[in-house]
């Protein structure tokens, strides 16, 4: 039986000098509270969380909603916390563009969006399973790398700071081979998924980044198309 679990590498944003100091937006905090009390209700309730999660045999036999219910729960408190952490960092670059209305919509595509990519790369192990908030911050994580391509991030185990578009980059490329692989117990479909999920919202919601910053967009997209070339190819 396949079961994996998506969470991200600890990324800190343009918040870790006054990680205290900020208001939190409450469109960020509702889903915040969300996944809290979605996950902590998984934790003590087995039959909860076995008939929320992402399982392939189950949603090949109906039950869609589990692409969605998925991605509000978590293993346990470590990979809750660095979801909402890395949420916690990212949210308001969107809402600061888009406003809280579309920041949810974001979310919800990008979270989608990874569970249909795991549904396709594992359409044919129908033991499969998943669950984690880490397809819908992926996409807020992206979204917000393709809005402030130049702000500054920092990641754990490397002390030096990074241009965003540079690891927005390098987090895709070590996902495709994490999915080639199948390294650690860690969902890479579901954040590639949610991804590319942030990715064409953000272009939809503000399609002048098209002209504006074209070599940007052509560059976050290189990790995008060689995940579909290698997926023709079979070698994927």
């Amino acid at each position: 039986m396949q079961k994996e679990f998506s969470t991200n590498i600890a990324i800190f944003g343009p918040k870790i000098n006054s990680f205290f100091m900020n208001n939190i937006h409450i469109a960020t905090i509702v889903i915040m509270a969300a996944n809290v009390l979605a996950s902590l209700k998984g934790f003590n309730d087995t039959s909860f969380f076995e008939r929320y999660k992402f399982g392939v045999g189950a949603i090949q036999a109906g039950q869609k909603d589990r692409m969605v219910t998925s991605g509000f729960l978590h293993v346990d408190l470590s990979h809750l916390f660095f979801n909402m952490f890395t949420l916690y960092f990212f949210a308001d670059v969107v809402i600061s563009w888009f406003g809280p209305s579309k920041f949810v919509m974001l979310y919800f595509i990008s979270l989608v969006a990874g569970s249909l990519l795991a549904l396709y790369f594992h359409k044919r192990e129908p033991y499969y399973s998943a669950v984690g908030a880490s397809g819908a911050v992926t996409g807020i994580l992206y979204a917000a790398i393709l809005l402030e391509p130049q702000m500054r991030l920092g990641i754990m185990f490397i002390p030096i700071p990074l241009p965003a578009y540079v690891l927005g980059i390098i987090y895709l490329f070590y996902s495709i081979y994490g999915m080639k692989t199948r390294l650690g117990n860690i969902g890479h479909t579901a954040h590639f998924g949610g991804a590319i999920g942030g990715y064409l919202v953000t272009i939809f919601f503000k399609p002048d980044l098209l002209y504006t910053d074209t070599l940007m967009v052509l560059l976050l997209a290189l990790p995008i198309l060689l995940l579909f070339v290698l997926g023709k190819l079979g070698k994927i």
